[in-house]
């Protein structure tokens, strides 16, 4: 409601002037910080996911990969730690046969690609092919890259 000012010069006359506060917020601003930080936020979220650091061995040839996959990675420290990754989430070996057949359950192709890191030992990696087979899965494929790829 305005407020009803008086000047001094006799009560009730012409005199009086009407001043209105202004009792809104500005909400433009802080829709532009807002919108700001929007874009900020979209343009650094891709940047902070990272995977499992794993050095691949290096193959003159391979194929491209398609459909949907499921990784299973043997990292460097598998021998002390008997830990692999299904895609991201990291998995005792002796649980690794049941998470697998769930996963595949689903899957019309049961297929999984292997990735082993360049200073794994040639026996663990094949204690894990041998789990995988033993879970049901058809076929399993070995990832490499190719020379000069990161």
């Amino acid at each position: 409601m305005p407020k009803v000012q008086s000047n001094g010069a006799g009560a009730g006359r012409r005199g009086r002037r009407v001043a209105s506060t202004l009792a809104e917020i500005n909400v433009v601003p802080l829709v532009d910080v807002m919108l700001v930080l929007l874009i900020i936020f979209m343009i650094t979220a891709p940047m902070i996911q990272r995977g499992i650091d794993v050095n691949l061995p290096v193959a003159r040839r391979s194929n491209q990969i398609a459909g949907e996959r499921v990784f299973v990675t043997v990292p460097a420290n598998y021998r002390e730690a008997h830990i692999v990754y299904l895609d991201q989430e990291p998995i005792r070996t002796e649980i690794l046969q049941a998470r697998v057949r769930q996963k595949m359950e689903r899957l019309t192709d049961k297929q999984v690609y292997l990735r082993g890191d360049g200073g794994v030992q040639y026996q663990d990696l094949m204690d894990v092919f041998s789990r995988l087979t033993a879970a049901g899965v058809e076929k399993v494929g070995l990832v490499a890259k190719l020379p000069g790829e990161r």
